[in-house]
């Protein structure tokens, strides 16, 4: 089958190139300006030079393929630039469907999010925007909502490495959050999934007319808290944390008085989704990755020894 996919130059999207090619699958790949070097190191069938403003590019990555996979998110916005959620998540979206429809090109997969909503943040409104809009689109849709993805980020963005980062080389005391006013109460949950699995089950979908018009909730094999996932990063790289609570609703203030700042580590959004639960039952990605989940533990997390930030 031939396959295109963007995003296949991010994290999670690189992971599902890899997965296609070693099923035999033939991959076309969108890569942007600057990102040329983040080109996963397996035969691409055709690399096409473009973004998702340009139509030329996203009718030459579609044209003559099978299937499309969707797999663009942003961590937060930069307006001067024109990254925006409205213009990536959604208008990328409406861009890359009309695409496909113009050659053609009947089946789509959507990488969304866990606990997209309308009302919710602008990243929560848009991924949902989106989803409506591949399943207005006509075309045979699967629809992925991953919990929070980990996995050697391979220099790129990924949650556990940012954490290891920004609280557990850091010598100041990590940060626990919690919602509301008592530690303990209001934990941050996830349900962290190896992002292998998902590139697995990505695959999966793309081959089974089963999963045609199906969304996914995908979480890994355990609920962890947030303080336990900074415990697990520090046992991984073998450091012990001292985790001090912070209530989501502190932290908020900061961010609304500081969040323009670049350096600024979380925008209020971000924190604003924190508070939600973003957990998932593991049945549907251990079914479609056909083989059992890779736990959040100090086996999985090892990258973390030989690619994170040295002390």
């Amino acid at each position: 089958m031939k396959v295109a996919i963007i995003g296949g130059t991010g994290f999670v999207g690189s992971y599902v190139v890899e997965s296609l090619v070693a099923a035999g699958h033939e991959v076309s790949l969108l890569v942007r300006k600057g990102s040329e070097h983040k080109t996963p190191d397996v035969a691409i069938w055709r690399k096409v030079a473009g973004d998702l403003d340009d139509t030329a590019a996203l009718d030459a990555v579609v044209q003559g393929c099978d299937a499309v996979i969707f797999s663009v998110g942003l961590l937060r916005e930069f307006p001067k630039q024109n990254i925006t959620y409205e213009n990536t998540q959604y208008q990328g979206v409406v861009r890359v469907v009309s695409a496909a429809i113009r050659h053609d090109v009947k089946r789509l997969v959507l990488i969304s999010a866990n606990g997209v909503k309308i009302p919710g943040t602008k990243y929560q409104e848009t991924k949902l925007r989106a989803e409506r809009c591949v399943r207005e689109s006509g075309l045979d849709v699967t629809i992925f909502r991953p919990s929070v993805l980990f996995g050697d980020p391979k220099g790129k963005i990924e949650f556990a490495t940012q954490l290891h980062r920004d609280m557990v080389v850091s010598p100041l005391p990590a940060v626990g959050f919690f919602s509301g006013f008592k530690p303990g109460r209001g934990q941050v949950l996830m349900s962290p999934a190896f992002v292998g699995d998902v590139a697995e089950a990505v695959c999966t979908a793309i081959e089974s007319p089963a999963t045609i018009g199906q969304t996914y909730l995908i979480g890994g094999p355990e609920i962890l808290s947030w303080s336990e996932m900074i415990r697990r990063i520090a046992a991984a790289v073998g450091r012990r944390k001292w985790i001090v609570p912070m209530p989501i609703g502190l932290m908020k203030l900061a961010a609304t008085l500081f969040g323009w700042l670049p350096s600024f580590p979380v925008t209020r959004d971000q924190l604003t989704m924190l508070a939600e639960k973003n957990i998932a039952d593991p049945e549907a990605l251990e079914q479609l990755a056909r083989r059992s989940l890779t736990r959040f533990d100090t086996d999985s997390l090892a990258y973390l020894r030989m690619n994170g930030p040295r002390e």
